[in-house]
């Protein structure tokens, strides 16, 4: 037998009594969407606000328009880490993310703590004044020893060798009680495409860590250190003067040239017309054709003071390059 109820077994309720019944039901319906709506209004808002405690950007969010700094490699051919976007890469603004322009907490927002003042006597330049901002910008984040050779001019062949250190990658450079005269390439400073044998030394922050020479290496010198009687230079210096004695001690400096191979290595990895063989050498009293020359016993020293573990680098140019 069918449990369904047979047609015409309905109670005999009037139109009446069932829209009084289903009233009720609407209102419920009605106070539920009303709920609904209220709710997702305030979820919107509390999205809106970002100043509530639990407000903050999602992994990956960075507020835009502000750029992401790539940190450098650490070669002295590297320029500073990028201050721009990935080419192509889409920026957006995470409303209310903390750091934001305009977000609530953010530097320059109205109520937002004052920016901390530098500490008071530090040095804007990192101790290194007769520099670029630049040029220091170039110069490798590990390094912790420094040789700033300083012309006179752009176009002079007098210099000054100074010695640098400092405790920690960061931290300001500490000026060394050492710095003696130097002279540089002939035609002075070339901060462009330099060629071979146009007599200029090349401006730039380079990297040291091959040395050698016609002498024993001086005790408690930490470079590699290639002992050859070929390091015997030839003919006379540009004025005239007698190059005898130059290449007694030299330390490579790392342009156009390969890293960890004797500085009598003729490799030259970006080409033949950008010349190479540019040294620290010992000084023959007049102009060079490329290198810097200093004296001998400021070379000694140089020898026994700079460590490959400091990472020490060249940064040579005019004054103010």
């Amino acid at each position: 037998m069918s449990k369904h109820p047979r047609a015409g077994s309905r109670s005999p309720l009037s139109f009446r009594t069932l829209r009084g019944l289903r009233t009720p039901r609407r209102i419920a319906l009605a106070a539920s969407v009303g709920l609904l709506a209220f709710g997702a209004g305030w979820v919107y808002t509390v999205q809106e606000d970002g100043s509530g405690p639990t407000a903050q950007a999602r992994p990956g969010d960075r507020p835009g328009g502000l750029a992401v700094r790539t940190p450098s490699s650490g070669t002295a051919s590297d320029a500073a880490g990028s201050d721009s976007a990935p080419v192509g890469g889409a920026t957006h603004t995470t409303r209310g993310a903390r750091g934001a322009p305009g977000a609530p907490g953010a530097p320059g927002a109205p109520g937002a703590p004052a920016t901390p003042a530098s500490p008071a006597g530090s040095d804007p330049s990192g101790g290194l004044p007769e520099v670029s901002d630049e040029t220091r910008a170039r110069i490798p984040a590990d390094a912790r020893q420094l040789l700033l050779v300083e012309g006179k001019a752009r176009d002079s062949s007098e210099s000054t060798a100074t010695l640098y250190s400092r405790p920690a990658a960061g931290a300001d450079w500490s000026r060394a009680t050492e710095s003696w005269p130097a002279h540089n390439g002939a035609s002075g400073w070339n901060s462009g495409e330099r060629e071979d044998g146009d007599l200029t030394t090349p401006v730039g922050v380079f990297t040291l860590g091959d040395a050698g020479g016609l002498l024993e290496k001086p005790p408690g010198t930490k470079f590699p250190y290639d002992h050859n009687r070929l390091f015997v230079p030839t003919g006379r210096g540009v004025n005239g003067e007698s190059l005898a004695g130059a290449f007694e001690y030299v330390i490579a400096i790392d342009y156009n040239r390969r890293k960890g191979f004797s500085p009598l290595d003729l490799v030259k990895p970006e080409g033949e017309d950008k010349g190479g063989g540019i040294w620290l050498h010992v000084d023959h009293n007049g102009p060079s054709q490329g290198c810097i020359g200093i004296s001998k016993e400021a070379m000694k020293k140089l020898l026994t003071t700079l460590d490959p573990a400091a990472k020490p680098v060249v940064v040579m140019g005019p004054a103010g390059f």
